[in-house]
C-alpha cells in the first residue's frame, strides 16, 4: 500500500478501485496509518463528542424494512407514541444534564399530522433556543411531505422555520439498489435520499450522513456508496460529518452469518477517512461498536466519539449490547487514553469547550484502573 500512502501523503484524491484495495487489504495496522495520517492533517490531535439526548417520538411505522428491529404496527403490544409535551418534559429533564443538542427520529407514523412535527420544533426551541434540534431521517422528510401536501423544499422550510438545525443522517443504509431491495424494500431510493440533503443544503442547511455496513453488501457496494457521498459533498459542502454504522443482526428479518468484526468496524473507518477527503469529521459511533473499540478507531482515522444519548432504542432494539448513555467524564477520559485532546462539540461539529491535553488537577490518578480499558485488547 506504499503507493497509497504516498497519495494520501501528497494530497491526492484515492479513486474507487484505490479505495477497494484498502477495503481487501489484511494489512489493517497500514491501513489505520495512512487513516491517521489523513486524520491528523484535517483536525489535529483533538477528537470530540456531544452533551445530546436521544428521543424517538413513535415506533409506529407504515414501511416494514427487513433490517430493522424497532418499527412496530398499530396492533402490536409493545408500539409507543409520545405526546408533545411529554417529549418537552423529556428535553427539559436532559438540559439539567447541560445537553447542548436533541436528537430526534421516529417511523412513519400512519396517522400523525404535519402539525405534530412542526409543533413539536416549535415547544422544544420555546423551551431553550440555544437547544440544537437535529431531527429526522430523509424519508421522515419525504413522509413529511406528503403530508403537507407540500415539495420537499417547501417542507424543509417549513420545518427550518419551527425550529429545525439540522438533518440526521440516517437512513442511507446502503445505496445499491439491489442491496436496498433486498434489506429495507420500499423505503425511499440512493437518489431520493441524496436529494432531501441536496435540497437542504442548497436552503443553508447542514446535515450528516451514514452508511449502514455488514449485511448482504460488498465491499465494492461500500465504496459505490461513499463514491455517491463523496459526489454530494464535492457539490454542496454540506455534509459535517460521516457516521458508518455496523450492523445488529438480532430481531430482525435478515440472516447474517458474519456481522460485523472488530476488525471490519476498524477498516471501514479508516477507508471512509481516506476516501472521503472532502469530510473533516469520522464519527466512531459508540453505540454500535462499544466504547471500547471506538475508542481504539480514534488511531483509525475516527475524530468524534458522538454523544452521551442517555436513551438508544433502535440499535438496542437490534441487539446492541452497548450501555443507553456514557456519561461525559467517561467520554473525556476514553478520548485522553487515545492520546487525543477532548473537545466538547455542538451539532455542526464546531467546539463548545477544550479540555487540557492531561487530566485536571484533582482528577483521577494515573495509575487508576480504566475501566474504558479494561478488557480492550480482546474487544479490538
Amino acid at each position: 500500500m506504499r503507493d497509497l500512502h504516498e497519495k494520501v501523503a501528497a494530497g491526492e484524491r484515492i479513486s474507487e478501485t484505490d479505495a477497494l484495495r484498502l477495503f481487501e487489504s489484511k494489512d489493517l495496522n497500514t491501513l489505520g496509518a495512512i487513516a491517521d495520517l489523513a486524520r491528523q492533517r484535517k483536525v489535529g490531535e483533538r477528537a470530540s463528542y456531544i452533551l445530546n439526548r436521544y428521543i424517538n417520538y413513535s415506533n409506529y411505522c407504515i414501511l416494514s424494512c427487513q433490517f430493522c428491529s424497532f418499527a412496530r404496527k398499530k396492533r402490536d403490544a409493545d408500539g409507543f407514541q409520545f405526546t408533545i409535551e411529554e417529549i418537552v418534559q423529556k428535553a427539559r429533564e436532559a438540559l439539567h444534564l447541560g445537553i447542548t443538542e436533541l436528537h430526534i427520529v421516529g417511523g412513519l407514523h400512519p396517522s400523525l399530522p404535519f402539525s405534530y412535527y412542526t409543533g413539536m420544533l416549535q415547544a422544544l426551541k420555546a423551551l431553550d433556543s440555544r437547544l440544537q434540534l437535529k431531527c429526522f431521517t430523509a424519508i421522515e422528510i419525504l413522509h413529511l411531505a406528503w403530508l403537507a401536501k407540500k415539495s420537499v423544499e417547501e417542507t424543509l422550510r417549513e420545518l427550518k422555520k419551527a425550529g429545525l438545525d439540522s438533518l440526521t443522517g440516517g437512513g442511507a443504509e446502503i445505496f445499491r439498489k439491489e442491496v436496498r431491495s433486498a434489506i429495507a424494500r420500499g423505503k425511499e431510493s440512493a437518489e431520493e435520499y441524496l436529494d432531501v440533503h441536496r435540497t437542504w443544503h442548497r436552503i443553508g442547511g447542514r446535515s450528516t450522513c451514514t452508511m449502514l455496513f455488514g449485511h448482504v453488501e460488498s465491499l465494492a457496494d461500500r465504496v459505490d456508496h461513499l463514491r455517491y457521498l463523496r459526489n454530494l459533498q464535492d457539490e454542496t459542502h454540506g455534509f459535517v460529518g460521516f457516521v458508518p454504522l455496523p450492523y445488529q443482526p438480532e430481531n430482525n428479518q435478515i440472516p447474517v452469518e458474519n456481522p460485523p468484526t472488530g476488525f471490519d468496524s476498524l477498516r471501514t473507518v479508516a477507508v471512509s477517512r481516506i476516501y472521503l477527503d472532502n469530510f473533516d469529521h469520522i464519527t466512531a459511533y459508540w453505540v454500535g461498536m462499544g466504547l471500547k473499540l471506538a475508542q481504539v478507531a480514534l488511531s483509525y482515522g475516527a475524530d468524534d466519539l458522538h454523544g452521551t444519548i442517555v436513551e438508544e432504542h433502535i440499535f438496542h432494539m437490534a441487539g446492541a449490547k452497548s450501555p443507553q448513555l456514557q456519561t461525559e467524564a467517561e467520554m473525556v477520559k476514553a478520548i485522553r487514553e487515545a492520546g487525543r485532546i477532548p473537545v466538547q462539540r455542538n451539532t455542526f461539529y464546531e467546539p463548545i469547550r477544550t479540555w487540557d491535553a492531561q487530566a485536571a488537577a484533582g482528577g483521577e490518578s494515573r495509575v487508576e484502573k480504566s475501566k474504558v480499558l479494561e478488557g480492550n485488547l480482546a474487544t479490538a
